[in-house]
């Protein structure tokens, strides 16, 4: 039996992995993100406004992790496209075999 390394690195690219070859798995943590990056700018928007607007780093610094949360889910959304291409892909390639 293999030695498997257990560390923090370790599992996180095992969940990472998993996550990213299931479809399901890969849906459902796209939607999470989605939600949290529009409750991010829900917070700021309504929740935060006044506390943000006291300070410009502060209003900089938000709104820089907002767009950042926004961007990683725009990119994981086209990895998602681009993974359920090469699936279908592979299907239909099997099925012409």
């Amino acid at each position: 039996m293999a030695k498997h390394n257990l560390n923090g690195w370790g599992v996180c690219q095992g969940l990472a992995r998993q996550i990213l070859h299931d479809r399901a798995q890969r849906r459902s943590l796209l939607g999470k993100m989605l939600l949290l990056a529009l409750a991010l700018m829900a917070a700021g928007l309504w929740l935060l406004e006044h506390w943000l607007a006291a300070n410009p780093w502060r209003f900089l610094l938000w709104w820089a992790a907002c767009a950042v949360m926004t961007g990683a889910v725009m990119l994981f959304a086209l990895y998602d496209l681009l993974a359920v291409i090469r699936e279908e892909r592979a299907k239909l390639k099997s099925k012409l075999d």
